[in-house]
This record gives C-alpha cells, sequence and structure tokens, in this order.
C-alpha cells in the first residue's frame, strides 16, 4: 500500500493528500497558485527550498518577496550568483559580503594575501553581464547533503578557507551545500529554485567594493533608493579593522580562538579571555575619543544620545559620563522619558494605539524650555515620568548646571532636528549609538545588526521585563518600523557614531536565548523567526557569561553590571 501525505496550503486553504516523498515544487505546481515569485516555503513554519520532500502531514505556506525570509532568500540567491561571476571574471579573488548599508550589501573583491582589490568599470560591467547570463539561463539552485570531510574538500579546493573554518569549528559529521553549474557554496538557509527568479538586482561601485541591491520590502517592483551613509559606513569600517587587529572576521575563526585554551600559538590573542579583554579596551577607547571630542569645545553642554531598541545607550552614557568626568567635568545623565506627555495626551498610531515611539510623545516646548533654562544658568526641577499613572510628576529633583557641567541625555529622537530646534546649536552633541554587527557566519553569510539587536532584547526582556521569547519576536516588527520613521532618517546627522556590538557577544548572548527561545512553541506565529535564530545560534561556540567583566556594555542585557541598572 501506497503511503500518503496530507498537505494543507496556507496560501488558499486547500487540503490534499499526496504520494509521500513528494516535492514541495510538486505540491506547487499542482495547487496552481501562481504566484508571481514563490521563492520558498514555510513547513511546519520552518523554510525550507522547494526542493524539500514530504514524508509526513505538513502544513505549507508557499512565500516571495512579500515575506522576510522570502527576502532573504532571495539576497542568498543573488549572492550567490554575484560569486559565480566573481569566479568567471576575476579568478582567484575572494567575495566578502561585509554588510548591509546605503539600501544594498557591501562586498569586497579580497586576494590571496587578504587585501582589498577595487574592480575596473569594465570588470563590474563583466561581472553584471555575467550574472545576467546566469539568470537568464534560469539555473537551479541545487541542495546536496555529504560527509562534512568531502565537504571540506570541496572547499579546500575552491580556497574558502572561511567555510573550511566554520565546518571545522561546528563538527557535524553532514553538511548541507548549494551547487550552482559546478560551483559549491554554503548558505545557511534555503535559495530560490532556480536563477530565473533573480531578475531584479542592481550592481556599483560603491567605497573600495561593491553594492549589491535587492528589491525593496516595501515595494519588491523597485529598488530602494541608493543612501551612501558615510557615517555609518565609517562606524563599520572603524569595527572591521578592529576584527583585522584580532585576527576575527567569521565565525569559525571566532570559534577556534574561544577552544583555543592554551596552545602553540604564542599571539597575546590566541584564547577567548585575552580576544574579550581587547575588545572590550578598544570600546574604552572609543568612548575616550569620543569624550575628547566632546570637550574640546567648551560650549557643548547638551549631549544627545540616540539609537534604535538593545543599542545599549543607558550603560553608554553611563560611561561617557566616567570619561567625561576623568576629563574634568560635571556630566548630569538623565533620560528622554521623563519629558513624556501624559499618556491622554499621547499621540495614536493607525490602529488607534498609542505611539510611545512617536517624537510627539514628548513634550517638545517643555523640553526646550527647561533646557534653555538650564543653559542660562537657571535651577530647575526635573520631572519624573510615572509610567504606572502615564502622569508627569515632580519629585523636588533640582539640578543647575555649573561652568564644567554637561547635560548627557538618551532617548530615541535625540538626532531628530526638532526634539531640540529651540537650543542653539553649537551647544549640542550628537551621538548615534546602535550595535553594528562586523562578524559574519562566512564571507558569504553575514548577519544583519537587527538580529544582534533583537537577541539582546530577548534575553532582556525575559530576564527583566517579564516577556516571554514569543512576546518579544512577535513586536519586534512593530518596534522596527519605528526605528525607521523616527530614528534612522536621523542618523547620518549625527557628530559621531558609536558601535555597541562586540565581536565576541553573540557566543555569550547564546548561553542566555537559547532556552529563552526554545519555549516558543511550533504553532506560534513567532516560531519560524525563533528557529532561524536557533539554527543561526548553533553556529558559535558559547562563552561563559564568568568571562564577560562587570563594566561590560552586554552586562545590560543579562545582568551582573557594575553600573547600576
Amino acid at each position: 500500500m501506497n503511503k500518503t501525505v496530507e498537505i494543507r496550503c496556507i496560501n488558499n486553504g486547500v487540503t490534499k493528500d499526496y504520494p509521500a516523498g513528494v516535492s514541495l515544487q510538486e505540491i506547487y505546481a499542482d495547487m496552481q497558485l501562481n504566484m508571481p515569485n514563490v521563492l520558498a516555503a514555510e513547513v511546519n513554519n520552518v523554510t525550507k527550498n522547494l526542493a524539500f520532500c514530504v514524508y509526513k502531514h505538513k502544513t505549507v505556506e508557499f512565500i516571495g518577496l512579500e515575506s522576510e525570509s522570502g527576502r532573504r532568500a532571495y539576497c542568498r540567491s543573488i549572492t550567490f550568483v554575484m560569486y559565480k561571476a566573481v569566479r568567471s571574471v576575476m579568478p582567484g579573488l575572494r567575495l566578502r559580503i561585509e554588510h548591509q548599508i546605503a539600501n544594498g550589501c557591501y562586498c569586497q573583491l579580497i586576494d590571496e594575501d587578504g587585501k582589498i582589490v577595487e574592480a575596473s568599470d569594465a570588470q563590474i560591467a563583466a561581472i553584471k553581464a555575467d550574472m545576467d547570463k546566469t539568470i537568464a539561463a534560469d539555473l537551479p539552485f541545487e541542495m546536496e547533503e555529504m560527509l562534512t570531510a568531502e565537504a571540506t574538500e570541496i572547499f579546500i579546493k575552491e580556497k574558502a578557507w572561511d567555510k573550511i573554518s566554520l565546518l571545522i569549528s561546528m563538527g557535524d559529521i553532514y553538511t548541507s551545500v548549494y551547487k550552482l553549474g559546478d560551483l559549491y557554496d554554503f548558505y545557511d538557509s534555503a535559495l530560490a529554485p532556480s536563477t530565473g527568479a533573480l531578475k531584479l538586482y542592481g550592481l556599483q561601485r560603491f567605497h573600495d567594493g561593491l553594492l549589491l541591491q535587492t528589491p525593496s520590502a516595501s515595494d519588491p517592483t523597485r529598488l530602494d533608493k541608493f543612501d551612501a551613509q558615510n557615517h555609518l559606513f565609517d562606524a563599520f569600517a572603524e569595527h572591521a579593522r578592529w576584527n583585522a587587529l584580532m585576527g576575527v572576521s567569521n565565525v569559525g575563526d571566532l570559534n577556534l580562538k574561544i577552544r583555543q585554551k592554551n596552545g602553540s600559538d604564542s599571539t597575546i590573542l590566541n584564547n577567548a579571555s585575552m580576544l574579550i579583554t581587547m575588545a572590550e579596551t578598544l570600546q574604552e577607547k572609543k568612548i575616550d575619543a569620543i569624550a575628547d571630542q566632546i570637550v574640546s569645545d567648551p560650549r557643548r553642554k547638551v549631549v544627545l544620545i540616540a539609537g534604535p531598541s538593545s543599542s545599549g545607550k543607558t550603560t553608554f552614557s553611563k560611561k561617557l559620563s566616567i570619561h567625561l568626568a576623568v576629563n574634568g567635568k560635571k556630566p548630569i545623565p538623565f533620560s528622554m522619558d521623563e519629558y513624556f506627555v501624559n499618556r491622554t495626551d499621547t499621540p495614536k498610531d493607525e490602529n488607534g494605539e498609542y505611539d510611545f515611539e512617536s517624537v510627539y510623545a514628548i513634550d517638545i516646548p517643555f523640553f526646550n524650555k527647561q533646557l534653555n533654562q538650564m543653559l542660562a544658568g537657571e535651577e530647575v526641577e526635573l520631572p519624573h515620568y510615572n509610567f504606572k499613572t502615564g502622569e508627569r510628576e515632580f519629585l523636588g529633583q533640582k539640578i543647575k548646571l555649573e561652568e564644567n557641567s554637561i547635560l548627557v541625555i538618551e532617548g530615541i529622537h535625540g538626532l531628530n532636528p526638532e526634539l531640540t530646534s529651540q537650543v542653539p546649536e553649537e551647544n549640542k552633541f550628537r551621538i548615534y549609538a546602535s550595535a553594528l554587527t562586523t562578524i559574519s557566519i562566512d564571507d558569504h553569510n553575514w548577519i544583519p545588526t537587527t538580529d544582534n539587536r533583537l537577541l539582546r532584547r530577548i534575553v532582556r526582556d525575559y530576564l527583566y521585563r517579564g516577556y516571554s521569547a514569543e512576546n518579544t519576536i512577535n513586536r519586534w516588527a512593530s518596534v522596527h518600523r519605528g526605528e525607521e520613521k523616527w530614528i534612522y532618517p536621523f542618523r547620518e546627522q549625527a557628530d559621531v557614531m558609536f558601535n555597541s556590538a562586540l565581536i565576541f557577544e553573540l557566543a555569550v548572548l547564546r548561553t542566555h536565548a537559547y532556552p529563552i527561545i526554545s519555549e516558543v512553541p511550533q504553532n506560534s506565529p513567532a516560531y519560524p523567526e525563533a528557529h532561524r535564530l536557533l539554527k543561526f545560534l548553533n553556529y558559535f561556540t558559547p562563552i561563559p557569561e564568568c568571562d564577560i567583566p562587570a563594566t561590560s556594555l552586554l552586562r545590560e542585557f543579562f545582568g551582573g553590571s557594575s553600573f547600576q541598572q
């Protein structure tokens, strides 16, 4: 008797029986969904490529560019096409995807000595022509599962050392790899069924490398407008230089450092402990440089610190205050949240819910009035916002700026010109703080900065706010929309950017985040993201919490900080 499996298709609500072993591609064709650009499918809330074969009853939802998972599949797939083109046009060079910026992905071409090679206009045109040819040929992306030893041998022949270090550090017996033509590569999740699905992309020169653009999240029929984001690029580049100093650029490098307690390597960075020490020292040096920049102009009296959720703004403001004090200043730190309007006056979003992310949730006139009073030498009583009652209170906290005083104000709207429109520009110094992850899984699998911040927030929400990972993940899209509306448009107006990411931190967060995320049930809307994060965390060899100093910014999220929370 032939076994059948029941497939419930979410897209059309149809349930049908199929022979066991049927592929998702066959199911899609039979369902006649006629989606414009199907890229992959969510099978029991886990992303799978369309070649995946089904042997048990499943729910299946086919996805395209309208979903985050679909957009990730598109990005991975076009990266493979670009890798193939670079190997053809500029043989001997590595393609490294550094990070997302300027509404695209910044890519570098690197020679065997690790030096960046700048492509000529003719070479860029040739790479794009080769990509177009591959896309027009509609070649399949074929997934193969093989012994890790076999995959390692393939990557040794291709001199893909980044993948070799990752596979060695993972220690798995079998590995899934993808093949395009005669070229192999490793990707951390599903690719599109074939290259013909990748018709929309952009490729242009960007600094010393290239910018690869993919369809817009808001409108998949177009590319997002190019935005140079030079300050942000410089912040990423600074940390890339730090990574080079520490000899770590990808997860495989990091894992090998963590596992090496002592050994034949005589360099100072021969284990995780020294790596942590150097990373923390480099970050402290950056904070010290920012403090020096502030005090170089005595007119600067108002330091405004802004950044997206879980950027470490609170600990950074306290660390910066210490460095300002070392410079002979008297820092007065406080939070912009104390200037919220009463809850009844809070603006509402399109769904009729209170929009606490809006700049108009702040009492802007009162905030400006008090800042100018303080700058004029007057004593003012700072407000306290009672989050339980939703009303402003005054508890007798009065301050008066002295000659060496500096206000250190932390809040998400610090860079928005409207917030301090009545305060003279010469009195202000703006800082954008965020966790700008610069370590990658390997050359072709980068880590979005939002993943770093989401993991921080999952841990902090669970430990200090009583929220489950399911709650945090379900709210994250709304948080991100607020950041795109109220924070990101103003970040290039910062006087300086501070990258709060630490190269080792994901190996530390793994220990805390993994059990919390594992609680998300499979039938939850949050499960696809939870499953992706768990798979991602598995790449990291964990670092125990006890190795992290009490002064680390990272301790803001899991406790043990020497800074009062």
